[in-house]
């Protein structure tokens, strides 16, 4: 049974396979030698692990939604953030596109009990 929620791409098994290039790339970054040479030539970095041209066009565009529907994983998505100084709630922004401070408010006003609501 396939499962929807409006607005994200699912993380399942057939899109751990199309983004394991991405993902295996966005785990090199937890080297800071390969950060470094990630920012000294991205398109070569990302020839040396075979991204696909729709995988490589959304990394030069800073593109989240369509890393996430290039099979990337938010997880190893983050590592590729850290190199631009943004964390995983400037992702959650961009993947859902209001603001970071619009998006941090609402992680918050849905932590709150029912009640308080």
């Amino acid at each position: 049974m396939e499962q929807t929620i409006p607005g994200t791409t699912l993380f399942d098994g057939v899109q751990a396979r199309k983004g394991y290039a991405l993902n295996k790339m966005c785990f090199s970054f937890n080297e800071a030698g390969n950060r470094a040479a990630f920012v000294r030539d991205e398109q070569a970095y990302c020839r040396r692990f075979g991204l696909n041209d729709a995988q490589q066009a959304a990394i030069r565009a800073r593109d989240v939604p369509g890393l996430l529907a290039a099979g990337g994983n938010v997880y190893y998505l983050a590592k590729f953030a850290g190199i631009l100084g943004l964390d995983v709630q400037d992702l959650g922004a961009l993947q859902t596109g209001v603001s970071k401070e619009a998006f941090i408010a609402r992680l918050l006003a849905q932590a709150q009990p029912v009640q308080a609501r």
